[in-house]
């Protein structure tokens, strides 16, 4: 899954779907692999706009 281009809202969806579908535990183990991977870097791309957006604000009211 190619997630650099992803909106902060589409990747919290999509994290939820993973946690939903690990879950269910219907996937294979060689799946879950990927699944877990893909949402770890869903997390990290959403901490880092968080922290971006963080940052913006903080300069907005410093002005």
């Amino acid at each position: 899954m190619e997630n650099n281009q992803i909106s902060y809202d589409k990747a919290v969806k999509r994290i939820e779907e993973i946690v939903g579908i690990l879950e269910s535990g219907e996937e294979g183990i060689d799946q879950l692999s990927v699944l877990v991977k893909d949402a770890a870097d869903l997390v990290k791309q959403c901490k880092s706009k968080l922290r971006m957006t963080e940052e913006e604000i903080n300069k907005a009211f410093e002005e």
